[in-house]
């Protein structure tokens, strides 16, 4: 088969790299289509503030049949390497039909595109940072992704390996029963609570605008020192945060404040992937009546985030995040969460959630290779 890599260069094309995916994951039961109005939507620079201030080259590799059989999205991030005074390129969005020479020729396209750009290093897959989805899954693949967590081919990890990438940082997911609330964290809360340093309200929709804005500001300077974090402008945070407000579930989101001053948040996602599925892809005809008749139906959540400015995370802001959080799943009777991702090094956070009662059930690695020596 002869085969050939080509830039996405119209509408056209957009949609052939949109749509591999149903080609790759047919025989992939547990794979969940995205809606393709929202990738059109995340792949248009008019559109997704991140694009604005990246530069994003899309390639496909297509058959002598003119069949589209691999893509991939390369990536320079002018945040990320003025951040860190660093010149890498990243890849991510990769996905082939199940066949070496696709990746290989991929992965040397990617690596042509670093020696071109001057970048040293190729890291990924990051879709299209690590402020979005990122890492490939290498365990879990019994499980059905969570929203916001990808999913992948058990064979991409050894195409990867074969090609020289090696491993730079491993990201877990952790699963944890929450029938009850554990005693010692009932019995910290309520000598934290005697204090009376803070108070914990939750999330408010009727000020949607408002309180993002106030989850944003937390973010960026709470996740300054987290590997990997790149600060979010205002206008991609906006942008993300609107694409979860037809399904967030306020009571199951929560603020901290000192004196009326926002100083820590959480934030818990149903998880609407099962409806998703159901979806595949379309949003009509009867896409969203189906989402709007199972989304309230959703059993399942996943925590995606919680953060608390440095000057405060001595006072027990986040323990008493995670307690208010454990306290509605119990009250709406949730059986068990999904807590993702967390840096397999981070030992705080992990020991943390082990006490809690949670266990790794998946990993996903982000790569690494010197291009320029």
């Amino acid at each position: 088969m002869s085969l050939s890599v080509q830039q996405v260069k119209n509408s056209t094309d957009i949609k052939k790299f949109i749509r591999l995916p149903w080609k790759v994951y047919d025989n992939f039961p547990l794979w969940v289509p995205p809606l393709i109005s929202e990738r059109e939507k995340f792949l248009d620079p008019a559109v997704n503030p991140f694009l604005k201030y990246s530069q994003v080259d899309l390639f496909l590799v297509t058959s002598n049949k003119h069949s589209v059989v691999g893509r991939i999205a390369l990536i320079e991030n002018h945040v990320h390497n003025e951040t860190l005074s660093d010149r890498v390129g990243f890849f991510g969005m990769f996905e082939v039909v199940n066949d070496k020479k696709v990746s290989n020729l991929l992965l040397d396209k990617a690596a042509q595109w670093c020696r071109e750009n001057n970048f040293s290093k190729l890291i990924g897959p990051v879709n299209l940072s690590t402020n979005h989805e990122c890492g490939l899954l290498i365990e879990g693949f019994d499980t059905s992704p969570v929203i916001g967590i990808p999913y992948n081919p058990y064979y991409y990890s050894g195409y990867f390996d074969d090609w020289g990438l090696i491993k730079y940082k491993d990201l877990v997911s952790l699963r944890m029963t929450t029938s009850r609330v554990p005693e010692y964290l009932e019995s910290a809360i309520g000598r934290i609570n005697k204090r009376d340093r803070f108070s914990i309200r939750p999330f408010c929709l009727n000020n949607f605008n408002e309180e993002i804005e106030t989850i944003w500001s937390i973010y960026n300077e709470s996740w300054a020192n987290n590997w990997g974090f790149i600060p979010m402008s205002k206008e991609e945070f906006i942008y993300s945060a609107n694409e979860m407000k037809n399904f967030i579930r306020p009571e199951y989101c929560f603020i901290a404040e000192i004196n009326g001053e926002p100083v820590g948040f959480s934030l818990t996602l149903p998880d609407i992937n099962p409806v998703l599925k159901k979806m595949n892809g379309r949003v009509f005809p009867f896409g969203w009546a189906s989402f709007y008749l199972n989304k309230n139906k959703i059993k399942l959540f996943r925590v995606v985030a919680l953060g608390v400015m440095p000057t405060y995370r001595r006072l027990g802001i986040d323990a008493a995040l995670y307690c208010e959080t454990l306290k509605i799943f119990v009250e709406k009777k949730i059986k068990w969460c999904d807590m993702s991702w967390v840096l397999e090094d981070n030992k705080g956070m992990l020991d943390s959630i082990y006490r809690l009662g949670g266990t790794i059930y998946k990993r996903h690695r982000i790569y690494e290779r010197n291009i320029l020596s």
